[in-house]
């Protein structure tokens, strides 16, 4: 299944959502496919494209309530009365949305089969941060202002829903990367017209080499093409123990491991259906702990690696 079958399956179940529980809400005008939008109730505190408990921690954390305010990108393609309180998040189909429905929900790093699926810590306090900034290093500057969705204790994460692709950018611009060469094996990294392919992926990845942190790219298991290429890309990894620490979650497996009224509403909203685990690999799902974590014996001090 790609971009544009998902999305019209998530285009329906919000329409199915907003029916049932009678919501307010418009339609893009994209006359093949238009895509659902969930204006906020101001008063009411309340918002169609959300939970109405993740909602409510939204709208208690200054941090997470600016995300909201991100103006849609494609106003042109709304109805000209809806393009000026148009945000990106009001989209059905936003994966920000979806990731912030997930881990802004009360409780959820104390839910057991949840953190167990993550491998995070359970806490009452989680610290997430939406839209981070790695600052990965570049051969002649500081670093890039490129975001990852979300930073939560250790880990980034890039939520992917309907999203076509990884985006793809120049060799030239990708191999400004400091650490470029030192991580990947560009032999295998699929590259295309002088570009290189699944560039959010590789960036991400170098992200987390540059923090010493882990990474999940969390996607809808039916997306088998964002899968085959995340896995592409994890294989070009250099060092068994960063490749470790990099991994992917579906939406499915969450849905699964959530809280009981969670899962119901990806079920519900998104046409998500709870389901096990993507697969057996574990190299592609588990993350060593700095007890367990052993140098490989090709693999340089990072200090070499990043004279």
């Amino acid at each position: 299944m790609n971009g544009n079958e998902l999305r019209r399956l998530v285009n329906k179940a919000a329409r199915m959502y907003a029916d049932r529980y009678r919501l307010p809400y418009y339609l893009s005008l994209n006359q093949t496919e238009p895509t659902v939008l969930f204006p906020p109730d101001q008063e009411a505190l309340l918002h169609g494209n959300f939970h109405s408990a993740s909602y409510s921690a939204i709208c208690d954390n200054r941090e997470w309530v600016r995300r909201l305010r991100k103006l849609h990108s494609r106003r042109t393609a709304l109805p000209t009365e809806r393009r000026a309180e148009a945000m990106e998040l009001d989209s059905c189909t936003s994966s920000d949305a979806l990731l912030m429905n997930v881990f802004c929900y009360p409780g959820l790093f104390l839910h057991d089969p949840f953190v167990r699926l993550m491998g995070l810590p359970a806490t009452a306090e989680p610290d997430l941060v939406f839209g981070f900034k790695p600052r990965v290093p570049l051969r002649r500057s500081h670093g890039d202002a490129t975001e990852v969705d979300l930073r939560v204790e250790d880990m980034l994460v890039e939520a992917k829903l309907t999203e076509n692709d990884f985006t793809r950018k120049r060799h030239d611009a990708v191999e400004r990367y400091r650490d470029f060469a030192a991580v990947f094996d560009s032999s295998i990294l699929q590259a295309q017209d002088g570009y290189y392919l699944h560039y959010q992926l590789i960036r991400n990845v170098l992200a987390a080499y540059h923090l010493g942190s882990r990474f999940r790219l969390i996607c809808d298991a039916r997306r088998c093409d964002l899968i085959e290429a995340a896995r592409t890309v994890l294989t070009a990894i250099r060092f068994p123990n960063l490749r470790r620490k990099c991994g992917i979650i579906t939406w499915q497996e969450i849905a699964r491991c959530a809280p009981e009224a969670l899962g119901s509403f990806l079920r519900d909203k998104y046409d998500v259906a709870p389901s096990d685990r993507l697969n057996d690999d574990v190299e592609f799902r588990t993350s060593l702990t700095p007890e367990t974590e052993i140098q490989p014996r090709d693999q340089k001090p990072r200090s070499e690696l990043r004279d």
